[in-house]
């Protein structure tokens, strides 16, 4: 591991200040991804800035009926919060899907956000991978490619974004809110990552040296009947191969309002709106859920060995959907 320097920041300004002085610094949350790369030396900071401590650890109610959730939050309490169990029901259930209770004592919003993927190709660094090193090529499209991605990839890199959270705030149209040594500024979560084009080592749309300062939840009624459904290899910790952030409104048996997002099928979480205007307006019954996951995935581009992640997620879909639906009827 490289030698490096570490500070604690005294403010947000202070935090991004240090940053903006050294273009090998990194911020430092709970570091439960930062500080693995660094021992595998796919990251070498010359400086950690240490932002645990800022005042950005509170979940707090907006104005218009909504949630702000510092970046500093931990997911544990995050997940455990009562206002996030009763309104956004599935994001309690992604955070407890997503790691084990030590990893979530340490972890952070903002880092949550910000993890690198996990594939192989990317932290062995004695091989090529263009997400770590631009241009030396994507080993896991003739490789091992068994949870890769199935919709939005390229041939430059088909590895997937290994966020549960992530999945259940894009459904719940999340705004991420950051600061930057010109100011503040603010972006929808599914405008923060970008797509993988030709570019893959440019994974979001953040100013050079943002800091993350929260996450803010807009109202959405249709949120208090919501689930996350995780499909995993073993039963213990482990990364989605395939994941569904999803809520409904039925009244009177027809779909009023849908929220869908699905995880481990990209390079971010994804925003199911093909899905979700097939659902607007239709019956609540599985011919339309199963029509709504098909037009989403009519999309998918899989490799010879991760086919199966389209089969597995329409099944998810529809079962995750009609368990909700039949929620709504009782």
């Amino acid at each position: 591991m490289r030698e490096f320097d570490y500070r604690r920041a005294p403010d947000v300004a202070g935090a991004v200040a240090l940053l903006a002085a050294d273009p090998d610094a990194r911020f430092l949350g709970g570091g439960t991804n930062l500080v693995d790369l660094m021992k595998t030396g796919v990251e070498r900071p010359a400086l950690l800035v240490d932002v645990r401590e800022l005042p950005l650890d509170r979940i707090e109610s907006t104005d218009d009926g909504g949630l702000r959730i510092g970046a500093t939050v931990t997911n544990s309490d995050l997940a455990a919060h009562p206002e996030v169990r009763r309104r956004y029901p599935a994001l309690t259930q992604a955070v407890l899907a997503g790691a084990s209770g030590q990893l979530r004592n340490m972890a952070t919003v903002g880092g949550n956000l910000l993890q690198r993927t996990r594939c192989g190709y990317f932290t062995d660094v004695a091989g090529p991978c263009n997400k770590r090193v631009p241009g030396s090529g994507c080993p896991a499209v003739e490789g091992e490619h068994h949870n890769h991605a199935v919709l939005g990839a390229s041939d430059h890199c088909v590895a997937v974004h290994p966020s549960d959270m992530g999945v259940a705030l894009t459904a719940f149209d999340a705004v991420v809110s950051y600061e930057t040594a010109d100011g503040p500024g603010a972006l929808p979560l599914a405008d923060l990552y970008l797509p993988v084009g030709d570019t893959p080592h440019r994974e979001t749309a953040l100013p050079s040296g943002a800091l993350i300062t929260g996450v803010t939840l807009p109202p959405a009624p249709v949120a208090a009947r919501s689930r996350y459904r995780k499909v995993r290899e073993r039963a213990s910790y482990a990364f989605a191969i395939g994941s569904v952030a999803a809520a409904l409104d039925v009244r009177d048996g027809v779909v009023r309002d849908a929220r869908l997002a699905l995880g481990a099928v990209a390079s971010r979480p994804w925003r199911a709106r093909a899905a979700e205007a097939v659902l607007s307006g239709a019956p609540a019954v599985g011919d339309t859920f199963a029509a709504a996951a098909d037009a989403e995935l009519a999309a998918a581009r899989p490799l010879p060995d991760n086919g199966y992640k389209v089969t597995l997620m329409r099944n998810l879909v529809v079962a995750v959907l009609t368990e909700l639906a039949e929620e709504a009827a009782r």
